[in-house]
């Protein structure tokens, strides 16, 4: 038997950069291919094993790394949770645990869980024990130093993307930074006084535009091929609250930088058609959509992945390894507004999808940036993004208004609008996009069919997926308050406030905890359920908004 120290003193890995190693994975057989250029021996090779510090070249994703034993592991499933192998840290040179298992893996007796516990370190769970009797305000003060982490170098190999500044992490299997839990997150942050935190994670995310191109949808190289919804600017926005104009002007470069990302492809794609995230709309409207550079089983998600692309009769896998993707761009991983069906995983269509929610987002970050522009007097900049704004904001009002009277999304594919009654036609209204008089119509709809009593539903069908009903999440309920306050409709946004606090209160009570997802409908006093993986305790943007519903409808608690 090859010890790991022998072949470790033969074998050099090139690192790779974050876009090229997006662009490796494509099939099974790619694996192979991306194996044997990994792994090759060079007697004079050196190799070093010193952390991966901030600014370094990072390593591949995972599954490019280890190819076929990443395929065995995840297929066997030797984590209840996929996601804990691609968080795991190699105790040894990749390459050489990629030739000793290639070596063993025929041997009669030969075991894949021994094998990856002898060369793998998981991820450890780290376990919060607040002081005894707490009131809800104070526990989430005190969790935000339990949710901190400071990352500027990351093990050998390891996944986690380091970042230069400190920054807070939902709870639970979600160990690093997510793009959009963050604005939610820091919305508490401020409101507790953490303005340093707000900054920090601002820093961390110009950082990341600056390094990348986008803001990954987490710090872990296996999230570099998407982004998630664009809350960047109003970050900018909220520490301006504070800090001033200043602020705008600082972090223009990277918001107008963001923009570049999403708006690829958009002076070159032809009416009618798409390119990455953009849709050029047959009226030369241009419009958004969420999508993936990948093509192949999320390496967070494989097994999960590779089993929804074996029951979509009639569809290449790949096509649904794109769609499944582009869903985890948008946040809402998975729910009935992407299906083509509504009820079926397998029937997802994401990319046929135009967003009311990203749309919305992509029309605060065109004003940002005409503010931001104001702030260095470039006035031709101002008109540009004042116009691009204003093109949005009529593009929403056309494609995204269902006649039936409320906003919602348009497959741009089939030419028409989706039905399904959504948190997220509250969107328009938190972003100021909607006209009045339609957003009256979506108040209604909103309190007719979304209203439940422990809050705002998600949507209209129960599917088991975690977006769907019966569960309620926190942060479409503050897009709902901001919204509807915002063109008058302040009952409304108080039923909303104060049914899904009385939720969370009530979890708090009897769980002495807050969660990622709630229960709205019937009683309303659980945590949510659905989706692939189990509830997860923390949770980084229930704390943020929780804190901003207890000043604005329970100041005294």
């Amino acid at each position: 038997m090859i010890e790991p120290s022998q072949v470790r003193r033969k074998i050099a890995i090139p690192l790779i950069s974050p876009r090229r190693a997006a662009g490796t994975l494509r099939h099974r057989s790619v694996h192979r291919a991306a194996l044997a250029s990994f792994v090759f021996v060079a007697s004079a090779a050196s190799v070093c094993f010193a952390d991966t510090q901030v600014g370094a070249t990072l390593p591949p994703a995972p599954s490019v790394l280890y190819g076929d034993l990443f395929v065995a592991v995840q297929t066997a499933q030797i984590y209840p949770d996929q996601k804990t192998f691609v968080d795991a840290t190699p105790n040894a040179d990749p390459a050489a645990i990629v030739q000793l298992y290639e070596q063993q893996k025929n041997n009669p007796g030969f075991s894949l869980a021994s094998f990856v516990n002898q060369y793998f370190t998981p991820p450890s769970e780290p376990v919060i024990t607040p002081p005894a009797n707490q009131t809800l305000r104070e526990h989430i003060n005190w969790l935000w130093p339990a949710l901190t982490r400071t990352t500027t170098s990351a093990p050998p190999n390891s996944s986690l993307i380091p970042l230069p500044k400190p920054y807070v992490v939902p709870g639970g299997r979600f160990r690093e930074g997510y793009y959009w839990d963050t604005w939610f997150t820091m919305l508490g942050l401020q409101e507790a006084g953490r303005e340093d935190l707000v900054d920090n994670m601002l820093d961390n995310f110009a950082y990341e535009i600056d390094t990348f191109g986008h803001i990954p949808n987490g710090n872990r190289t296996y999230y570099l091929d998407r982004s998630q919804p664009p809350f960047f600017s109003y970050m900018v926005t909220l520490a301006a609250k504070v800090e001033g104009g200043k602020v705008y002007q600082k972090y223009l470069p990277a918001l107008r930088k963001e923009y570049a990302y999403w708006m690829q492809g958009a002076d070159s794609t032809k009416p009618g058609d798409a390119t990455r995230n953009v849709v050029v709309m047959p009226d030369h409207t241009v419009l958004n959509r969420y999508w993936d550079e990948l093509d192949t089983p999320r390496d967070e998600s494989y097994l999960e992945d590779v089993k929804t692309a074996q029951q979509a009769t009639g569809r290449s896998p790949n096509e649904v390894y794109r769609e499944l993707r582009a869903t985890a761009e948008s946040g809402w991983d998975f729910s009935s507004r992407w299906f083509g069906d509504n009820m079926t995983l397998a029937t997802v269509r994401t990319t046929s999808i135009i967003p009311v929610d990203l749309n919305s987002l992509m029309f605060h970050l065109e004003t940002t940036i005409a503010r931001g522009c104001g702030e260095t007097r470039d006035v031709r900049c101002v008109g540009e993004f004042a116009e691009r704004a204003a093109k949005r904001a009529m593009g929403i009002n056309r494609y995204l208004w269902n006649a039936k009277g409320y906003y919602g999304d348009y497959d741009w594919q089939l030419a028409k609008p989706r039905e399904n009654k959504t948190a997220a036609m509250l969107y328009p209204l938190f972003v100021g996009a909607a006209w009045p008089e339609r957003a009256r119509k979506t108040a209604r709809q909103v309190q007719s069919t979304l209203l439940q009593p422990g809050g705002l539903v998600t949507t209209t069908y129960n599917t088991t997926q975690q977006w769907d009903a019966p569960n309620g999440w926190a942060p479409l309920h503050w897009i709902a308050v901001e919204g509807l306050k915002r063109y008058g409709h302040d009952a409304l946004a108080q039923q909303i406030g104060t049914r899904f606090l009385a939720d969370v209160k009530g979890v708090y009570a009897s769980d002495r905890k807050l969660v990622e997802k709630y229960v709205v409908e019937g009683a309303g006093t659980g945590g949510g359920g659905g989706g692939e993986y189990p509830l997860q305790d923390g949770f980084g943007w229930t704390n943020g908004v929780t804190l901003k519903l207890l000043d604005l409808y329970s100041p005294g608690e």
